[in-house]
């Protein structure tokens, strides 16, 4: 039988490399909406890097959570940092934040727009998606899921999604004498995208070895594949945009560290790292020093790094 990944597998934090610590933290907090995760969560006055308990001054890092327990978005600030250009390399396209109501992104919406960022929209049928970039061109998507009983699926068993117009006007109508207070507790990673240099490999990786399964296959439309657990519209995304045979970018270059997968138990854990094992691939155990919690590493083959851990 075809393996699959649990259903009920979530992404957890979403670690980042970036040329300006300071910069990026302050575009975190005020432009998406995340807060400096402490011990106590107090106010932080001034600088936000004078904060020790927050910051590694050997190797500047940054945690950022919605809740005060959990990082979301982890920030690395890289010596001698190289800024990848957009669709240039392999790696990370956006990573995508997911708010529980149209209200919260309505108020994002407001947000971003009082900040002067460039901002993308679509309406994707099971989502509708605002799309930012971050001061070294990581790729950020803050979006709201429809209902999952309205989405739709095409004779192949697809999910039928496009890129329409987004409702502006209804989106700001939801905040309308609202305050925005930067992201509600209930948000999420809900997906990842990647630009990768083969398809074809990647749905070995990610669909043959990791179990997952296909949502929307768009290989011959738009070179791009959308693939989930649990019936999800995907958790993953996978494109060619970036040309085929696309390189991995530096080690020193700004973009993603890693993405976090929690299976739901030490087992299903277990199983899959054994599988990636059993393939050839190579996988690093670690602990971490925040959270005391077990991982192990592993590479795709374009050089885009997994963490594997339980809940």
């Amino acid at each position: 039988m075809t393996y699959q990944i649990p259903p009920n597998i979530e992404l957890g934090e979403v670690k980042l490399k970036v040329s300006n610590l300071q910069r990026s933290v302050k575009f975190y907090q005020e432009v998406v909406g995340l807060k400096l995760l402490t011990p106590e969560m107090p106010d932080l006055p001034g600088d936000p890097l004078e904060t020790a308990d927050t910051l590694d001054i050997l190797n500047p890092t940054a945690r950022l959570t919605v809740d005060g327990k959990q990082a979301l978005v982890v920030l690395e600030e890289i010596p001698n940092a190289k800024i990848v250009q957009p669709r240039s390399a392999t790696g990370l396209y956006h990573f995508a934040i997911l708010v529980p109501n149209r209200e919260a992104l309505g108020l994002s919406l407001r947000n971003l727009i009082e900040s002067g960022i460039r901002i993308g929209q679509a309406d994707h049928l099971v989502s509708e998606a605002l799309y930012i970039s971050d001061p070294d061109h990581n790729g950020i998507e803050i979006y709201v899921d429809r209902p999952r009983e309205s989405w739709s699926m095409d004779a192949e068993g697809y999910y039928t999604m496009a890129s329409d117009p987004l409702d502006w006007d209804g989106l700001l109508q939801e905040a309308e004498g609202k305050s925005w207070t930067g992201l509600p507790l209930g948000t999420i990673i809900g997906h990842v995208h990647f630009h990768v240099g083969e398809l074809e490999l990647a749905k070995e990786f990610y669909c043959d070895l990791l179990g997952f399964e296909i949502k929307l296959d768009a290989r011959r439309q738009m070179g791009a594949l959308f693939i989930s657990a649990g019936g999800y519209h995907h958790h993953v995304g996978l494109n060619i945009w970036a040309g085929v045979g696309a390189p991995v970018p530096p080690e020193n270059g700004t973009g993603l560290k890693y993405y976090t997968i929690l299976m739901p138990n030490h087992a299903e854990w277990d199983k899959i790292v054994n599988r990636l094992k059993n393939a050839g691939i190579s996988v690093k155990s670690g602990t971490s020093t925040a959270e005391q919690d077990r991982y192990y590493d592993a590479e795709d083959p374009f050089g885009i790094k997994l963490r594997l851990t339980y809940k």
